[in-house]
């Protein structure tokens, strides 16, 4: 059974607001603390991107991260690592997630191809202003 929830509005940096699908999830790195979040929903991404601080939050250590990942477009000057997560969405079982960790902070945490569209369907109602996820058919 699908997880149905709504558009948030957001704040840019000009002032204005508008509506995104911003899914609530809980994260855990490795034994930690579970750490509560709001990711963005980018099917346009390829992978999924961690900003510095919530890696920070959930217990990482940068140096201890040792694959790089290389980042494109507007992130491809940043410096990333890969971290391996795990991801508590709605009433699903938690899927593990990799994650391009930067250290930019002035971005979302974006889910992207690899590899939330990977382990969830993800249906978007822009008019209608909500969005639906399930956990993949493997």
């Amino acid at each position: 059974m699908p997880a149905r929830f709504p558009y948030i509005a957001i704040a840019s940096t000009r002032g204005d607001s508008s509506l995104a699908p911003l899914l609530p999830l809980e994260l855990r790195f490795k034994d930690g603390e579970p750490v509560k979040a709001h990711g963005l929903l980018d099917s346009g991404a390829t992978g999924n991107v961690l900003p510095y601080n919530l890696g920070l939050r959930l217990g990482a250590v940068w140096d201890a991260q040792t694959t790089r990942v290389t980042l494109a477009g507007n992130l491809a000057a940043q410096d990333a690592r890969a971290l391996l997560l795990h991801a508590l969405v709605a009433d699903f079982a938690p899927v593990p997630l990799v994650f391009a960790w930067t250290r930019a902070e002035n971005l979302p945490l974006l889910l992207g191809q690899v590899n939330f569209f990977e382990a969830f369907d993800v249906c978007f109602h822009r008019s209608r202003r909500q969005f639906e996820i399930q956990l993949a058919e493997k």
